[in-house]
């Protein structure tokens, strides 16, 4: 390979690696929220995980609390797999064309 072409490949790595800096940056910042209960329990996160609020209806405090923490559970799983999609989504557009391992997840 000669040096140019190596020069120039070390500047593309480098590019991406700034892309894919910058998304997770992103990321960050993006929220989602998720249900359980048709809605009576909700929890709102980042992309990155961060549970930010968890909404419980009224109606359910005076209810079983073995369900009120099955739908906690259920709300909270709900929202990662919302924010997985969102953060394949967002990284598959900066890795589009790349072979990449199987089951490899973003952020990294």
């Amino acid at each position: 390979m000669m040096k140019g072409q190596l020069a120039g490949l070390m500047k593309q790595a480098q590019a991406m690696q700034d892309n894919l800096k910058k998304a997770q940056d992103e990321l960050a910042h993006i929220d989602v929220e998720g249900q359980s209960g048709s809605g009576l329990v909700k929890i709102t996160m980042s992309c990155k995980h961060d549970v930010k609020r968890v909404s419980i209806d009224p109606s359910l405090l005076a209810d079983d609390k073995d369900m009120l923490e099955d739908l906690l559970a259920a709300a909270f799983n709900d929202g990662l797999r919302r924010a997985e999609e969102v953060s394949s989504a967002k990284m598959g557009k900066l890795t589009a064309g790349m072979p990449m391992p199987p089951g490899m997840k973003f952020p990294f």
